[in-house]
């Protein structure tokens, strides 16, 4: 037979509050700290993904072209000399 002792209870009551507390401030403290970091990020300049593979083409294009007429200036000028 379980006893109802008003001072058990309680000390229950009062823990289960404070567990409640607890993992709404650790809630809390993670949304804070992921708005501040998105704060922190945000002014800074940051390329999408996208973004960064166009230019990675255009750069491997632009390599692929100069390499081609480095040629081309190269066979120009042994056929001149």
């Amino acid at each position: 037979m379980q006893s109802q002792n008003p001072l058990i209870a309680d000390f229950v009551k009062l823990a289960n509050s404070a567990a409640g507390t607890f993992a709404g401030m650790t809630r809390e403290a993670r949304e804070s700290a992921r708005e501040r970091a998105k704060e922190a990020f945000g002014g800074m300049d940051f390329v999408t993904r996208e973004e960064f593979d166009a230019v990675k083409t255009m750069a491997s294009k632009a390599r692929e072209e100069n390499e081609k007429l480095a040629a081309r200036v190269a066979a120009l000028e042994a056929k001149h000399s």
